[in-house]
């Protein structure tokens, strides 16, 4: 198992809250139309696309999906979208969430070793918010790059380890203001930048871009900032 269990437990109590706006996943909704106008950008600037239709004819595969708060989105936008996530709940939730509106998108229960078929490959990688809590970043990390298509993309987004995120996204989010459930984030397993980039680097992939993000809880709103000491994310390009 590439997660941990109690982690898996924790996520399938709350599944039944992904598109509460209001509920405990409020903070991913604030932060949702941030990360998917990035991965447009990204996206777009990459593969020569235009702006306006970045992902038509495009295989994008989320893993850690949650109740499919970025697929759902990719999917409207032309993308051929698999998820994936370790929690039976999360899943349940993303595809109850999907079928009214018809929206085909791939749910599969499981990690990436064994919810994948070993030659399956996607144009675009995603690791969104997943790495912080996975036991093994480097293995994790190796076994979602597997699956980018030569060419390809590999774009997380997760903490940063340092006192600054100990302050605001654990005893701020957590214990002071309550955004967040107790518990969501371990301060030990959050992941340094030069850490993910060394286990990109290992995978076979180059930084193309970093950036930081703010979150103001008290206004939930977010916002790019050039400082990534507390929220970030990163884009990786396969080499070769």
């Amino acid at each position: 198992m590439s997660v941990i269990d109690a982690e898996i437990a924790r996520f399938d109590r709350l599944s039944a809250t992904w598109w509460n706006p209001q509920g405990p996943m409020r903070p991913l909704h604030v932060t949702n139309a941030l990360r998917v106008a990035y991965l447009l950008e990204r996206i777009a600037a990459h593969f020569g696309r235009a702006p306006a239709e970045p992902l038509q004819g495009l295989a994008v595969l989320d893993v850690g999906c949650g109740g499919g708060l970025v697929c759902e989105p990719l999917a409207r936008r032309g993308a051929r979208v698999t998820g994936v996530d370790a929690s039976a709940g999360n899943v349940a939730a993303a595809r109850r969430h999907a079928q009214p509106q018809g929206l085909d998108i791939d749910y599969r229960h499981g990690d990436p070793l064994a919810a994948l078929h070993p030659a399956e490959r996607f144009d675009v990688v995603l690791l969104l918010e997943v790495v912080e809590h996975v036991p093994d970043v480097p293995s994790f990390v190796a076994a979602a790059a597997r699956h980018v298509a030569p060419g390809g993309l590999l774009v997380a987004s997760t903490i940063d380890r340092t006192a600054k995120s100990f302050l605001f996204a654990i005893v701020g989010a957590e214990y002071l203001l309550r955004v967040l459930p107790r518990g969501t984030h371990r301060w030990r397993r959050f992941v340094r930048p030069a850490e993910l980039e060394a286990a990109a680097q290992a995978a076979g992939f180059a930084r193309t871009d970093l950036r930081g993000m703010q979150y103001l809880p008290l206004l939930h709103r977010a916002s790019w900032i050039a400082d990534t000491s507390v929220n970030y994310i990163a884009t990786f390009a396969r080499r070769g």
